[in-house]
């Protein structure tokens, strides 16, 4: 697998270790801008290590990172500025639970950027809005659902203007009726443009919205494509056998 110097985001042979333990090996991606690409594989694969390295929460021991012509990799790299580019949302919602929505979603923008709180108030309504949450705007935290939480701290990442997001199994934490919603926002950004790199476990979801679908297995690409590729007609023996495990799982549901 080669990388593509046009690509937006571009990983090149990045190979991660805790300790004794190496949780990816040479792994390669490209993503062009406005593109997709979700993530599969069980849990420990690396998919979530592979996002924690593409916002720099993960030092690389190996490899090369490029994201948006700049190497998050070079020892001098500003770490904060590139950050203000990437999003990421994690499966807590970690929000701050003694702010507001509102407070919440202003508050990068305002520490980060250092717009004043008008302009960052501007930016936050329209958000909330768009998922349909401007009126918990006081509301705590608390009050509200797992799935509004989330799309809080998704909205939240939004307020940044960030050129790529990554989401990471965003959906794991919230009960069954709640995930609709969530997905309901990622298919709206994926339908504006945005580029994204998204772990999840959501196989219809990926099957829907990715450009591009990479099976991983310890800490490895084993095989990347196109969803109906992947899903219809994997390559790989460990593909098949993930997939077959997952749908019969879906099926006893």
């Amino acid at each position: 697998m080669s990388t593509n110097g046009n690509a937006f985001v571009q990983v090149n042979g990045v190979s991660k270790w805790f300790g004794d333990l190496q949780v990816l090996d040479k792994v390669t991606l490209d993503v062009p801008e406005h593109n997709v690409v979700c993530l599969i594989g069980a849990s420990g694969s690396g998919k979530s290590t592979l996002l924690r390295c593409l916002n720099m929460l993960e030092h690389v021991e190996e490899g090369e990172i490029v994201v948006d012509g700049q190497r998050l990799t070079h020892e001098k790299v500003d770490v904060n500025a590139l950050r203000r580019k990437i999003g990421i949302v994690f499966q807590a919602y970690n929000l701050f639970p003694h702010m507001t929505v509102l407070q919440n979603v202003m508050l990068s923008p305002r520490k980060a950027l250092g717009i004043s709180r008008d302009e960052a108030e501007e930016r936050a309504r329209p958000l909330l809005r768009r998922i349909g949450l401007e009126a918990k705007a006081n509301e705590y935290p608390d009050r509200l659902s797992g799935g509004q939480q989330q799309r809080v701290a998704i909205v939240r990442a939004l307020a940044m203007q960030p050129k790529l997001m990554l989401l990471d199994e965003i959906t794991s934490a919230l009960d069954p009726q709640l995930v609709a919603d969530v997905l309901e926002l990622v298919r709206e950004l994926a339908d504006s443009g945005m580029t994204m790199i998204l772990a999840t476990h959501e196989m219809g979801f990926a099957r829907e919205v990715a450009d591009k679908v990479c099976f991983l297995d310890g800490g490895r690409i084993c095989e990347e494509g196109p969803p109906q590729q992947i899903f219809s007609n994997p390559k790989e023996a460990r593909t098949r056998q993930f997939l077959s495990r997952v749908l019969e799982a879906e099926k006893l549901q």
